[in-house]
């Protein structure tokens, strides 16, 4: 058996302005894969909202702290539990999904972001653990949503919530 088979599953994210369907890369981060899969399993990320949008760079979302009535600073919440990084030297280049952390390398949970361009200088500093493999054009759709000055002064707050309806894992086509 290959060290690099196909992934057998795939995540897709029903958003408010289309799907985008993700394949995992379990070989070189199996840990953040299962933690997403589990998650998305689980409900975690339905109601949640792209709460950080940097055209050209990346979409973020995954915070339960953008529910609908949740209290809480969108961008700060966890699902009570930190992953262990996984960097891997899978490139952070469009469409590539990767986990969102503070300053901590271990301080991942829920929390990930889509990258909208090329994100290299993240390579081995976050973890990389799947790529778009359907809805490129989804993606533009959401990067190009026009933000405003979140809290710290970044140009990056969607100005209309962005929802993310549901994450389904499904069986790979």
């Amino acid at each position: 058996m290959s060290k690099t088979a196909p992934a057998t599953e795939h995540a897709v994210i029903k958003t408010s302005y289309g799907e985008m369907t993700l394949a995992f890369w379990p070989e070189v981060a199996p840990k953040t894969v299962e933690n997403f899969k589990k998650l998305a399993r689980e409900g975690f990320y339905n109601g949640t909202a792209f709460h950080r949008i940097i055209k050209g760079f990346m979409i973020q979302g995954g915070c339960p702290n953008t529910k609908e009535g949740a209290r809480g600073i969108p961008g700060t919440g966890d699902p009570g539990y930190k992953v262990k990084a996984e960097f891997n030297a899978k490139p952070h280049v469009k469409g590539v999904i990767s986990m969102a952390r503070s300053s901590h390398p271990d301080s991942a949970g829920c929390q990930f972001f889509i990258v909208h361009g090329d994100a290299r200088f993240l390579d081995n500093q976050y973890t990389a653990f799947g790529a778009l493999v359907k809805g490129e054009d989804v993606l533009e759709k959401l990067a190009s949503v026009p933000t405003k000055s979140g809290g710290g002064g970044e140009k990056s707050t969607p100005v209309e919530r962005v929802a993310v309806e549901s994450i389904t894992i499904v069986a790979a086509a």
